[in-house]
């Protein structure tokens, strides 16, 4: 009876434990993801507050959308940055998010066509060749936001925030703290090298003096975010609605970047069209709310990455403690008080991970770069991408991730395959 008793106990104790690292680790998830999440809503004059509740709501919807097996973490998308500044000048908060609304339907359809076609055509029109720069680009065409960052600039580089030489003695240190508790820590400490590398990073942004409180002393205890009910104009949503089609592609390349990470192909299982399904609806809740469209976030993939921490529970509570924050006026305010320059160091590294799975993936499917046709794809993906080329077509801009897939598909649709000898 002793024995048994201790076994139960020690269970108990072990079930308890693992509870407690999954629920740390999702907060590093979210700590993560903060910086992106509430600069979006800052640039388009959203409430982050509603941000970071809607983007809470949008990850457990996808979650039960997804049957709870892919892990990632929905957030502010910044594909409609632009859209969204033109729809709030134009028409206001509450038809901008009529219209966005909308755009989540069309998620909708999408996610039919791939349920009724199936997956084969993806694989037919996305192999290694295609997919493996885009997601080198999602990573690698974030590399100037981490590196403006962790100078002291402002994502877009156009604001110098704090001195150079300061901004480095900050980043440079919060990076390598991550790379060092990644590589040689053991146990517990291995799954939160970038909550360290945060904590160090806050530490000697205290010492400097570069961290405001004010509005932390400011802020009430309990605030309940800006929430917006949405208006519809039939002009609004057909202006919004080809916007739908860029982080359309961009969640496939999302979805290809974390099944490569984990191994697993989520394409097959729970199915392109369930986490297709899953970004529509958390992008039509958001903006329910108020909050912009969300969509998986490249930042988060890199932790996980990192971490190897795979189990989609983690995002879970990741979205559990979006929420909670969102409605804690100080904490919310506090978490706002983490310097850019402190994530900046830590985000040089996630995104370069990002960068290399896409790599890798081509790598593991032994692309023949003998091959003219591989060659062209990669080097046009790959300048598209990282130089910013922008389409201009009856008024729409197609930039980014968007382009580098459509240029991708049509090349690898057009170009001739080479004929064995």
């Amino acid at each position: 009876m002793q024995a048994i008793k201790f076994l139960v106990l020690n269970s108990m104790t072990n079930s308890k434990w693992s509870l407690v690292k999954e629920i740390l680790t999702g907060t590093q998830m979210l700590f993560v993801a903060f910086g992106a999440l509430v600069l979006m809503p800052l640039l388009t004059g959203l409430d982050p507050n509603v941000a970071l509740c809607t983007a809470g709501i949008g990850t457990l919807l996808f979650q039960l959308v997804t049957k709870g097996q892919v892990p990632v973490f929905l957030a502010s998308s910044f594909a409609f940055i632009a859209p969204i500044m033109y729809g709030t000048q134009t028409w206001g908060i509450p038809t901008t998010m009529g219209a966005l609304m909308v755009v989540g339907g069309v998620y909708a359809l999408f996610s039919g066509i791939i349920k009724l076609r199936g997956v084969g055509f993806i694989h037919r029109f996305l192999p290694p060749i295609v997919t493996g720069p885009i997601i080198m680009v999602i990573g690698l065409s974030l590399a100037p936001v981490a590196v403006h960052m962790a100078l002291g600039r402002t994502g877009d580089g156009a604001t110098q925030l704090i001195d150079q030489s300061l901004a480095l003695s900050i980043s440079l240190p919060a990076l390598l703290t991550t790379l060092l508790v990644a590589a040689f820590s053991k146990g517990f400490m291995r799954l939160v090298p970038i909550l360290a590398g945060i904590i160090v990073g806050y530490g000697l942004s205290l010492y400097h003096s570069i961290i405001d409180f004010s509005a932390v002393i400011n802020a009430p205890w309990i605030a309940i975010p800006n929430f917006t009910a949405p208006e519809f104009k039939w002009e609004a949503v057909i202006y919004m609605l080809p916007v739908a089609l860029a982080p359309a592609i961009e969640h496939i390349g999302d979805v290809l970047a974390i099944s490569s990470a984990t191994g697993k192909d989520y394409l097959k299982k729970p199915g392109l069209h369930r986490t297709l399904l899953g970004d529509g609806i958390a992008t039509t809740a958001a903006s329910l709310l108020g909050g912009p469209p969300n969509t998986t976030y490249s930042e988060v993939t890199g932790a996980v990455m990192l971490t190897k921490a795979f189990n989609p529970r983690i995002m879970t509570w990741a979205a559990i403690s979006a929420i909670i924050m969102a409605f804690v006026g100080k904490l919310g305010a506090l978490l706002q008080t983490i310097p850019s320059v402190v994530m900046g160091g830590i985000m040089m590294l996630l995104f370069g991970l990002i960068a290399s799975v896409g790599l890798g993936s081509m790598v593991k499917a032994k692309v023949d770069f003998d091959q003219p046709r591989n060659f062209i794809i990669f080097a046009i993906v790959l300048v598209f991408g990282i130089g910013g080329m922008a389409l201009n077509f009856g008024g729409y801009n197609i930039q980014g991730i968007s382009l580098c897939a459509l240029v991708a598909i049509i090349l690898n649709i057009i170009l001739p395959q080479d004929k064995p000898a």
